[in-house]
């Protein structure tokens, strides 16, 4: 018989079974990760492969990125080569006071037996490397240094072996590290003059001086060797360029040569041509381009320049011109940018509301009261006369009519008596009659007759020196004081005993949750508000100016010649072919003022106060202004629910800051460097650097007023609490406003006692008697009107500024 093999039948009771780990209730935290939106991270890990599945799907991919990457590499470096390829330029910059850039540009020239044809830009042509350099020695003018090294190729910085680098050598490498660095080549010179032993030492301390600002460089070469000069040269030669993004996003030029010519009606303007090779992006005839010093202005035409060879040797001079002039790109009507920044506010459009009875009868009651000879006449012979009346800017003839003649001042100036008010944590009631007067004063003394003015400023400086020096010796303390108290107790203010707080902070309000709470981005706006523009969607509008600015022009790498319309005579005067003269194309809409915010980090060698709505020059990319900006948080998690920011007094060490002020529009991450003028102008005090984040008007910057209060009695979770207010309206006012303890304890006014302001409030725990209570009300700020164009004054416009809009000056507030 086989042997029968015995099989267990099997039992499903028997076994084990395991619940499935999952339940039908969800946990709390996954609830209120679901409530706040929480999304689960997707693993980018061998995306390429959930993207294309097929391998051959994936091979091509990678060989169309490969190949991509080669054209991007070919259109860099193509504009360099042959014989009528662009220059590449190159920045010479003197950081000894004992060193100077010419004569490095004429060893540099010698190591190829050759001769600068002239002092300034001067170009090489040499058929051993077979490129083009385009030297730009410098001065030690700051302002100078920083314009060519936003243009430049190649950084050429000249130490000595004698001197040690300045102070001023210094702040240059600093101030070229805030707004982008581009090849650097260290050189040192007057090695020869120090004995031959010590050369390698002092190479080596240079080299390490030089790792501090730029640790990529390995070698520093000794110019008075002919070999290491021309391994300098060789090595500009043959390397391509370090690319810098905010750079390459704009069209720019560096200057050959310019012309100008006046316009037959009017010489006091006329048409400038500049010509020089086109870099970055494409040129466009539609769009703007910037002159430093000047403004903006528009494009009659491009057109082709013909290229002029010119080299220089020992013997002779020898020139050569080829090619023809051609006009490569005209403005299309109704397609090219206006010069108009402003946006013009219809005041008519707000609310309009017919007077009432009462406001009808006392405009008759005033009318009785008035002289007769101020009294408007019935007859129609006689036409009415004017009237002066001091009314806030942008009011019309309309609606001045309706503002009746007191000793107050306009809103805006009430509005900064207010914030100066809290600054301070003054006590003092709003403007009254007396800031009136002082306000005649002043009217009164931009009257006096000028040299009568100044005999007496310079009288006035001789008899009160010392009273002056002491009075800027006590606002010097002040706003040390001011620092001080704002870092160690941020925005505590006292409620005045003579005016109630009611009444001192009704622009003030309560938040029940300063990140969630909403808050209306477009109310009580200021006037300012409808000069500037906004775009709805600025990220999307960035993108597409940027895409088009690619697409149309004049491709960079030509050499042409821009015609721009309607440009003063100073440009010319001031004009010299020794100095980097830089034209600068903006893109669309980048002429438009609107409200500009950069996070900036302050300078940590700066010691001194920076307090918002401080005069600040602002450079920004290309271009320069005076502004007068205000200081908000980072918020580190981004704009929030509600987009709202919590305003600084001062600008603070140690962490980021936003800086809000009225600008014209800026597209790409361009450099931001805050400076502050000094009593040498070649040496601006550097404030502070940063990028440009957007062009957003509905970030609110919320200024916060804590007030502080004493516990007077506690009886468990109820406490009598003073010197928050001192009458009982302020009480029962804000009796709907949280408070709060620095212990971080919780609670509510519950109810008034007494005639001093003393309240009782409920608390969610017991409190201690040496604890403070607060409470936090806010406003929003907005930044001071009034942005110019920062002039250089060695440029030859020495006392006055000229402003953003090249057709019409702005006010001033």
């Amino acid at each position: 018989m086989s042997e029968q093999h015995h099989q267990h039948r099997s039992n499903t009771k028997l076994k084990q079974q395991n619940k499935p780990f999952k339940s039908k209730h969800q946990t709390k935290g996954s609830l209120r990760d679901k409530a706040k939106g929480k999304v689960e991270r997707v693993s980018i890990k061998n995306h390429s492969a959930k993207l294309f599945p097929n391998k051959t799907d994936r091979r091509n991919a990678a060989k169309l990125l490969q190949q991509k990457k080669r054209e991007e590499l070919f259109r860099k470096t193509k504009i360099f080569d042959g014989k009528n390829g662009t220059p590449k330029v190159v920045a010479v910059v003197a950081l000894c006071p004992d060193v100077s850039a010419d004569d490095a540009v004429a060893k540099v020239f010698a190591s190829v037996d050759q001769v600068p044809a002239n002092k300034g830009t001067v170009l090489m042509t040499t058929d051993r490397f077979k490129q083009k350099l385009q030297f730009v020695p410098l001065q030690r003018n700051y302002i100078d240094i920083m314009d060519a090294a936003k243009v430049a190729d190649f950084l050429l910085f000249v130490m000595s072996a004698v001197e040690e680098v300045d102070k001023f050598g210094e702040m240059v490498l600093s101030g070229i590290q805030s707004q982008g660095v581009p090849s650097v080549v260290a050189a040192v010179s007057n090695l020869e003059s120090t004995p031959a032993k010590k050369h390698s030492d002092i190479k080596k301390s240079l080299l390490s001086f030089t790792n501090h600002f730029f640790p990529e460089e390995t070698k520093v070469h000794a110019l008075d060797n002919t070999s290491e000069t021309v391994n300098v040269l060789r090595m500009m030669a043959n390397q391509l360029p370090k690319s810098i993004t905010w750079r390459d996003t704009h069209p720019y030029m560096l200057a050959e040569n310019v012309e100008f010519e006046e316009n037959l009606a009017d010489s006091s303007v006329g048409t400038l041509k500049v010509t020089g090779y086109a870099r970055g992006t494409h040129f466009q005839a539609n769009r703007l381009v910037h002159l430093q010093n000047f403004g903006d202005f528009q494009l009659e035409k491009i057109t082709s320049a013909p290229i002029t060879h010119k080299s220089v040797h020992v013997n002779g001079n020898g020139m050569d011109t080829e090619g023809t002039e051609t006009v490569l790109d005209t403005p299309v009507p109704g397609e090219q940018d206006d010069l108009a920044a402003e946006n013009e506010p219809d005041l008519l459009a707000n609310e309009q509301t017919w007077p009432t009875e009462e406001e009808l009868m006392e405009a008759e009651e005033r009318v009785k009261n008035m002289d007769p000879s101020e009294r408007p006449e019935e007859s129609f012979n006689n036409a009415p006369k004017k009237v002066i009346r001091r009314v806030p800017k942008g009011t019309s003839n309309y609606q001045a009519a309706w503002i009746v003649d007191s000793d107050h001042e306009s809103d805006e100036d009430i509005d900064d008596e207010d914030d100066d008010m809290d600054d301070r944590m003054d006590d003092d009631d709003l403007p009254s009659a007396r800031n009136g007067a002082e306000s005649e004063e002043e009217y009164e003394d931009l009257e006096v007759d000028t040299e009568d003015a100044t005999k007496e400023e310079e009288t006035y400086e001789d008899e009160l020196d010392n009273e002056e020096e002491a009075r800027q010796y006590a606002e010097y303390l002040a706003r040390e004081k001011e620092n001080r108290d704002d870092m160690e107790f941020p925005d505590e203010v006292e409620a005045p005993m003579d005016v109630p707080a009611r009444v001192r902070f009704a622009r003030y309000r309560a938040l029940e949750s300063f990140r969630t709470s909403p808050w209306d981005p477009y109310e009580n706006l200021p006037l300012d508000y409808g000069r500037i523009f906004q775009f709805e969607n600025f990220r999307r509008t960035k993108h597409r100016v940027m895409n088009q600015a690619k697409e149309d022009g004049v491709l960079p790498g030509t050499h042409i010649t821009l015609y721009i319309a309607n440009v003063p005579r100073a440009v010319m005067d001031t004009y010299s072919a020794t100095r980097p003269f830089i034209i600068f194309g903006l893109l669309q809409y980048e002429h438009k003022m609107g409200v500009i915010n950069v996070v900036v980090t302050r300078n940590a060698e700066y010691e001194g106060v920076v307090k918002a709505k401080d005069p600040l020059v602002l450079h920004c990319g290309f271009r320069r202004f005076v502004v007068r900006p205000i200081f908000s948080q980072n918020t580190r998690n981004g704009k929030g629910t509600n987009n709202v920011h919590k305003s600084e007094r001062f600008l603070q060490q140690g962490r980021s800051t936003v800086v809000t002020v009225y600008a014209p529009i800026q597209f790409g991450n361009l450099p931001v460097v805050l400076t502050k003028d000094s009593e040498d102008i070649n040496s601006p005090i550097l404030i502070a650097t940063g990028t440009v984040m957007d062009a957003d008007p509905r970030r609110i910057v919320a200024k916060r007023i804590i007030l502080t209060g004493h516990p007077y009695k506690v009886h468990k979770r109820s406490a009598t609490i003073r010197f928050m207010f001192f009458n009982p309206d302020d009480v029962w006012y804000y009796k709907s406003v949280e408070l709060r303890t620095k212990h971080g304890r919780t609670g509510h006014i519950k109810e008034s006692l007494g005639t001093h302001g003393y309240f009782k409030a409920q608390w969610d725990q017991q409190i201690s008697m040496q604890d403070t209570v607060m409470m936090c009300l806010y406003k929003r700020i907005f930044p001071k009107w009034g942005t110019t164009l920062w002039v250089n004054p060695d440029a030859g416009k020495i006392g006055t500024q000229a402003t953003v809009t090249t057709t019409e000056s702005m006010d001033m507030d």
